[in-house]
């Protein structure tokens, strides 16, 4: 065998068609972990005795190789196959890491040459060093699925598919201000998309105030986030922080929904404190952290009413000459009309 890729995994499952083991790796778990559970899944069929079939062994203890291999030489109960899972293997650079221990490595050879043909062993992998011998031996005789962290545009894609699954309606621009705003882990992005599928009913549909309201902003680059600086008006500093983030790959649309939503609390908080609002009321309205409170009702008393609403309409056109690529398209010329944004709205503190 060899290594296959996602796609051909999930064809290969939708076949029917069982390889006698699997070793699933990569810095994606969440998307590996699922794929353990589809294949274990689709193992037996309705009414089969699966609980008498399907057992699982952690290699922190490094003997429980064995164990594991000699069940999976066990003929199944009441069912077509048994179902062996291995977790907790780590083939590392250096061996004094590995849980998966070469003094092992000629009782696997031996099972991995002459694998049950009735049961599927998944080894699940936290690491798989390419150049140990024991990877090697996986890769010429086990069916080795890696699964990498996603693109940008595979979250889309993948936050599209779950917002779909969950009947629940969200535009493009907000889909990618969400993605922005959680970054690459698929576990707490698909526990996002739960929490806004059901806080969107009745309607079921998401809106940018939604996400921003009720997903926090977990890509720390460097201690701070661009928006911070925004409201402290620290040019340089913001500008620093978006060229980190826009070399990472985010979305010049999801920066601008989340710049956009920082400047419409100031404008509300501004006239919140004007009308006589108490600081709490205030804080609770716009969201606002214990420790972000007194520089940001600060930056908003000082802020000119007119200037705030001159702001949001550079956002909203700078947002339409994104998407209609109006002053330069693609990649660069988003680019350079966000950072001469940034250099507008860094308010002078």
């Amino acid at each position: 065998m060899a290594l296959v890729t996602k796609e051909q995994l999930r064809e290969h499952i939708r076949s029917s068609g069982w390889a006698p083991i699997y070793v699933l790796y990569g810095d994606e778990p969440f998307l590996r972990d699922a794929a353990v559970r589809t294949i274990a899944t689709r193992c037996f069929a309705e009414g089969e005795m699966r609980d008498f079939n399907e057992t699982e062994y952690s290699l922190n203890d490094p003997e429980s190789l064995v164990t594991a291999l000699a069940a999976a030489n066990q003929l199944p109960m009441m069912a077509a196959r048994r179902v062996v899972r291995i977790c907790d293997v780590r083939v590392a650079a250096a061996s004094n890491r590995d849980t998966l221990k070469e003094e092992f490595a000629e009782v696997l050879e031996k099972y991995l040459k002459n694998p049950s043909p009735s049961s599927v062993v998944i080894f699940i992998a936290d690491e798989l060093n390419g150049n140990r011998k024991i990877t090697k031996l996986f890769k010429e005789h086990a069916a080795v699925v890696e699964f990498k962290k996603l693109e940008t545009a595979e979250l889309v894609g993948w936050a599209r598919s779950k917002f779909d699954e969950a009947d629940t309606r969200i535009d493009d621009g907000t889909l990618r201000q969400l993605v922005s705003l959680v970054g690459p882990d698929l576990r707490r992005l698909s526990v996002e998309i739960e929490k806004l599928a059901t806080a969107a009913l009745p309607g079921k549909v998401v809106d940018s105030d939604m996400v921003a309201g009720l997903v926090s902003y977990t890509q720390e680059i460097e201690n701070f986030d661009l928006t911070d600086h925004l409201v402290a008006g620290r040019k340089k500093q913001a500008l620093t922080v978006l060229k980190k983030i826009m070399d990472d790959g985010a979305e010049p649309v999801a920066l601008l929904g989340l710049i956009s939503y920082n400047f419409r609390r100031m404008l509300m908080a501004k006239e919140m404190m004007e009308n006589g609002a108490p600081r709490d009321e205030v804080a609770r309205v716009v969201k606002l952290r214990y420790r972000d409170q007194e520089p940001f009702l600060a930056a908003s008393r000082r802020a000119d009413r007119e200037r705030l609403l001159h702001i949001l309409q550079r956002l909203h056109e700078t947002d339409l000459a994104i998407k209609t690529s109006i002053g330069g398209g693609g990649p660069a010329g988003s680019r350079m009309q966000i950072e001469m944004l940034v250099c507008e709205t860094a308010m002078s503190g």
